[in-house]
């Protein structure tokens, strides 16, 4: 099972902390500091959006130039390498993949950006002129042994680092305390029974 990031939007306060803990930690490894999850707000309840970094990760299928790979137990863009296509934010089935890019000093503004329309149809359609686009998607923070930033952030603790290693430990301790804690079976007693009964069985037949 790969790990991903799981958000409680019970504790989610929409605060934007863990975007920006995100942004920062990339641009400090020379990375695009877009940051890797989105924050959701639909009435009065709002939750951050991350990559599920799934097993079987559509969004590596469709990669033209195998920019996107398995590795361990994550999913992870290899930057240098994407074409920009957004192939990947297509198939993405939880939209988090975004296409996105640092522009060209100089270049940037000389051109008319984006008109209304398209853009105003997804975000998949704009573009900027100067800019070099990839995709970006939550990578777990693997450059850091402490794990997600955005994790080590959240005030109100609503993001949680789930599967991989750690979860499979975890079960695997609870099932051992379940059987610890559980009922007891008097084995000598139950043998004893099964005893009576057969003699039972024998001494009526």
């Amino acid at each position: 099972m790969n790990r991903f990031i799981d958000i409680n939007p019970e504790r989610c306060i929409g605060c934007g902390t863990c975007q920006s803990a995100c942004a920062d930690a990339h641009r400090m490894q020379g990375l695009q500091d877009t940051p890797r999850l989105a924050l959701v707000k639909t009435g009065g309840i709002s939750a951050a959006l991350a990559c599920h970094h799934c097993e079987g990760a559509p969004c590596a299928e469709v990669c033209p130039v195998n920019a996107i790979e398995h590795d361990g137990d994550r999913i992870h863009v290899k930057e240098q390498e994407c074409v920009g296509c957004r192939l990947c934010a297509i198939a993405c089935p939880f939209g988090a993949i975004h296409p996105d890019g640092t522009s060209i000093a100089g270049v940037a503004g000389m051109c008319d950006p984006t008109p209304s329309y398209p853009k105003s149809l997804s975000s998949l359609l704009t573009w900027a002129p100067g800019q070099y686009t990839c995709a970006v998607k939550c990578d777990l923070c693997a450059f850091d042994p402490d794990g997600p930033h955005c994790v080590a952030a959240c005030p109100t603790k609503a993001l949680t680092v789930m599967g991989g290693a750690a979860d499979r430990e975890l079960d695997e301790a609870k099932r051992l305390r379940s059987i610890e804690n559980g009922p007891t079976v008097d084995v000598t007693a139950v043998a004893q029974g099964l005893s009576e009964k057969a003699e039972g069985s024998v001494n009526n037949g």
